[in-house]
């Protein structure tokens, strides 16, 4: 649960790092032109996908601490998006391959 609001969490941020009009942004797939040109739909998507992260967060903790995990979370998930998006570090190989090993150590440990 919690790997899917984090992953929920990268998504909602990427796609409101791309109705940015500052960032540097690549266009390496359709749907970031897509992002790109549609910023109200990228918008609307991203705080959706954000609220559903912190509904998972609150179904899996209390509202204290599902609220300041979900902060702590979102600060990290975005600095990291902001710092290395420009770098080219951040491709969708490694995200796919980092949450599922996220997700397996998270069903062996639980």
């Amino acid at each position: 649960m919690i790997t899917i609001a984090s992953l929920f969490v990268f998504i909602s941020f990427y796609t409101l790092y791309y109705t940015s009009k500052r960032a540097v942004l690549s266009y390496d797939f359709s749907f970031e032109k897509w992002m790109q040109r549609n910023p109200k739909q990228t918008k609307i998507t991203g705080l959706c996908l954000l609220l559903l992260a912190y509904l998972l967060w609150l179904l899996s903790a209390s509202l204290g601490s599902a609220t300041l995990f979900f902060f702590i979370q979102l600060m990290t998930i975005s600095s990291l998006v902001i710092i290395l998006t420009p770098l080219k570090v951040i491709n969708f190989k490694g995200v796919i391959i980092l949450f599922a090993l996220s997700g397996l150590l998270e069903f062996y440990y639980y």
